[in-house]
């Protein structure tokens, strides 16, 4: 388990960027929850908006145990009133008058640190927002930011294929900030995949996702699927243990 905020979750949650708001989809979201997700992430600007309304439609009054987070100002261009303008809708969508955790999807050049987090941290005050998180930023962005408001969790690109933010992740660790790595099953060799794979029973993906969680007991990655299958298998691989010998094969190859 991973406390992000004050409330204890499952170390693989779901990610939701290419869901739509149709029957099916409200159905997978009510059947991922029965499966075991207790953390759904999404984004004012996944599918037009119809990510978070699905969300809404099929699960709003949230169950206490779940948390449902989202993100607003991604685009070039966007700035303090969008992030603004953006939590508003997203509270819309998700038919909730508090949003449990939300994050500065992107910060781009033009605004600071400052300006935006502190759109969130009076939000956080009004009450709009529980906890406040950053996504995609630098150890001295994630320093800025917990200046204006504490910071609930960092939201980084980070799988076996893709490293970059090594660094980050070590920041998160020794402060004690969860790390939720988007595009988790991104990369990484397939022969080495496979032949820890094949030693398991397991899936590619599971073993990537196993690799995430032995890397750091902070981590928890976001897969997204649309196949409550995949989902299941997804959660299957909190019960995959690596071996140190495996862990390495895989980090090295």
């Amino acid at each position: 388990m991973i406390t992000v905020g004050s409330k204890p979750h499952k170390r693989i949650g779901l990610g939701t960027n290419r869901l739509t708001d149709t029957p099916e989809n409200r159905a997978f979201l009510v059947g991922a929850v029965e499966a075991g997700v207790d953390f759904i992430d999404t984004a004012h600007l996944y599918t037009s908006g119809e990510s978070e309304r699905a969300i809404g439609a099929a699960l709003a009054p949230f169950d206490p145990a779940i948390t449902v987070g989202s993100k607003g100002a991604y685009a070039q261009g966007t700035g303090p009133d969008d992030l603004r303008r953006h939590l508003s809708e997203s509270l819309e969508r998700l038919s909730v008058e508090t949003i449990e955790l939300y994050y500065a999807h992107r910060i781009r050049p033009q605004n600071s640190v400052g300006s935006m987090l502190s759109v969130l941290a009076d939000a956080r005050d009004a009450g709009t927002i529980e906890h406040v998180g950053v996504s995609e930023v630098s150890i001295e962005e994630i320093e800025l930011a917990r200046t204006v408001v504490p910071i609930a969790a960092v939201q980084n690109e980070y799988s076996l294929g893709e490293r970059k933010h090594e660094e980050v992740l070590e920041f998160c660790e020794a402060q004690g900030i969860p790390f939720v790595p988007f595009l988790p099953l991104r990369g990484g060799n397939r022969e080495a995949i496979a032949e820890v794979a094949a030693a398991h029973g397991a899936t590619p993906q599971q073993v990537k996702l196993a690799w995430l969680l032995k890397r750091s007991e902070i981590m928890l990655p976001i897969p997204g699927t649309l196949s409550l299958e995949h989902l299941r298998e997804n959660l299957d691989a909190l019960e995959l243990e690596l071996s140190d010998e495996e862990f390495e094969l895989l980090r090295g190859a």
